[in-house]
């Protein structure tokens, strides 16, 4: 069966408005497209939300993690401590700034587990790098603990998290925090990336970092490179910060909308929830277990055949490439639940611009085939559905 003829229900889709085509306009008739004004303007909304005395702007996520790691004076012969679970870039700029990767296994959150943290830093590291994965920011406040107790520096990608809180404090602002402002972000500028600090040491080597390592114009200070974000690209996010709180709300309602629909469906974990832990829902991601009435891949292509994109974010640990599996830098600690998990994350549509209609066909897309009903006449929430029987092969 198919849903032909009815809209395709897409993981992302970026979505500007007249503000940010005015903006985009007000720069390209000043002349100035490279790094100007506009970004300063960012910089200083990026500070404001972070909570954090500078924001840094750069090209890139990835870059800012790297920028955020050498600024911080971590290179070869030093160890950095991260989660398994996390994109490849997480990994890329630790290996890049030459130091190398260990890691500390995940809980049942997806994201770095304290214990397995405290277990890791019996030796000695010069940083721990949590992941915010998906938007749902890790438990801060015993990382902060544990890397302190180790001299350690706190490197936070929050990639994924911009908007995201723990007890009303803003991730990025534990550490040193690193943010992506890639095209498909809850906020985003095309391509960059911001770096947010309380120290005014670290907020200046990224500055010359990104900067050729220039102070004054041809005055060099230290190796550098070109990390710059343009005003162009500024232009596009600012407009988004404004609004962040809109989009955050819509994401979060759409994620309630999801959790209401799914819970008690078997086989199937929803999201993590803690108190005092705001998750932006960069992404909504199920876990598909064991106990599941169909694989992961029977309920992708049940979800396909509805209209609906469903992803795999991440298909395996971090480390388990060969180009990291050989890497002389990379350590090979043991982390089962990272490589278990990433077996059952399975995300689904969350993004604003979903309607009740779009949602509700997402929620009977699963429930034809994971309900314990062996047979379905009525649709969960209004989305015209024909009569399937218990299993997704046999939809």
């Amino acid at each position: 069966m198919t849903d032909a003829g009815r809209p395709r229900i897409d993981l992302a889709r970026v979505v500007v408005g007249q503000e940010e085509e005015r903006l985009v306009l007000e720069v390209l008739r000043s002349g100035m497209l490279a790094q100007g004004p506009m970004v300063g303007r960012l910089e200083a909304a990026f500070a404001e939300l972070a909570g954090t005395a500078h924001a840094v702007a750069v090209s890139s996520g990835t870059v800012a993690l790297v920028a955020a790691l050498q600024a911080l004076g971590i290179g070869p012969g030093d160890e950095v401590v991260t989660s398994p679970l996390t994109f490849g870039a997480t990994l890329n700029a630790i290996l890049q700034v030459g130091a190398t990767a260990r890691f500390a296994d995940v809980g049942d959150d997806l994201t770095m587990d304290p214990a397995a943290l405290a277990r890791a830093l019996d030796r000695p590291a010069r940083a721990v790098l949590p992941v915010h994965l998906y938007g749902y920011p890790a438990g801060m406040d015993a990382i902060v603990q544990l890397a302190a107790e180790a001299g350690a520096a706190v490197v936070e990608d929050a990639a994924q998290a911009v908007g995201a809180s723990i007890d009303g404090r803003p991730v990025g602002s534990f550490g040193t925090g690193c943010f992506s402002l890639y095209a498909t972000k809850n906020v985003t500028t095309g391509e960059g990336g911001v770096v947010t600090t309380d120290d005014a040491g670290v907020a200046a080597g990224i500055r010359l970092l990104r900067g050729q390592g220039m102070r004054d114009r041809y005055v060099y200070e230290r190796v550098g490179h070109n990390y710059r974000m343009t005003d162009l690209q500024a232009a596009v996010g600012l407009p988004q910060l404004a609004r962040l709180d809109r989009i955050v709300a819509e994401r979060q309602a759409n994620a309630r909308f999801l959790t209401e629909g799914l819970a008690g469906l078997p086989g199937i974990v929803l999201p993590p929830s803690a108190p005092g832990r705001a998750h932006v829902f960069h992404l909504y991601v199920i876990r598909v277990t064991a106990a599941s009435r169909a694989t992961r891949a029977e309920l992708m292509a049940h979800l396909d055949r509805r209209g609906v994109e469903s992803a795999i974010v991440y298909p395996r640990a971090v480390y388990d490439y060969p180009c990291y599996r050989n890497h002389p830098r990379v350590c090979l600690e043991p982390c089962p639940r990272a490589e278990s998990l990433a077996g059952e994350v399975l995300a689904l549509p969350v993004r604003p611009g979903l309607t009740r209609l779009d949602l509700g066909r997402i929620v009977d897309a699963l429930a034809e085939v994971l309900s314990p009903r062996s047979f379905r006449l009525q649709p969960v929430f209004g989305s015209p559905l024909s009569p399937v029987g218990g299993s997704a092969a046999g939809a």
